[in-house]
């Protein structure tokens, strides 16, 4: 575990309430694997499931929690705030099933493409060996 709860808060721009990541698993340069554990009353749960748009907030934050986690390694841990990203598109959204409320996803994101303040990432979420949820998305970073 490179990152717990208290940690992932200096490193991405949300707060709760719309924090949708409490663990990094792994992280080198292009990969991110992270983990959330879906609780009741989680602002994105209806009828005891975990929400399509819960499940693509969460794949924006694990790429903003890579981005957070690089720009830290890059700084010998002297980043200052954490970057802000805007989502641009979204590519090939699928999602097969929701997650149940008391359920842990984990959700790994490749970076396919970076230029400038912008990246295109692929994100797949699972849980056990089930794949949940699946695209591609672009992101914008804020200067």
């Amino acid at each position: 575990m490179l990152a717990t709860k208290e940690t992932i808060l200096t490193l991405i721009p949300q707060r709760p309430p719309m924090v949708m990541v409490d663990k990094l698993i792994y992280s080198d340069e292009q990969k991110a694997i992270t983990g959330f554990s879906i609780r009741e009353g989680n602002i994105f749960c209806s009828k005891g499931r975990f929400l399509e748009a819960g499940l693509i907030e969460n794949m924006a934050q694990s790429a903003a929690l890579h981005t957070g986690w690089m720009a830290r390694q890059q700084t010998a841990g002297k980043m200052k705030k954490p970057a802000v990203g805007v989502i641009g598109a979204l590519k090939n959204l699928r999602v097969f099933r929701l997650p149940e409320v008391n359920s842990e996803i984990k959700t790994e994101i490749t970076v396919l493409t970076k230029i400038f303040n912008a990246s295109m990432i692929s994100g797949r979420v699972k849980a056990g060996d089930d794949v949940l949820a699946e695209c591609e998305m672009k992101i914008f970073l804020q200067e």
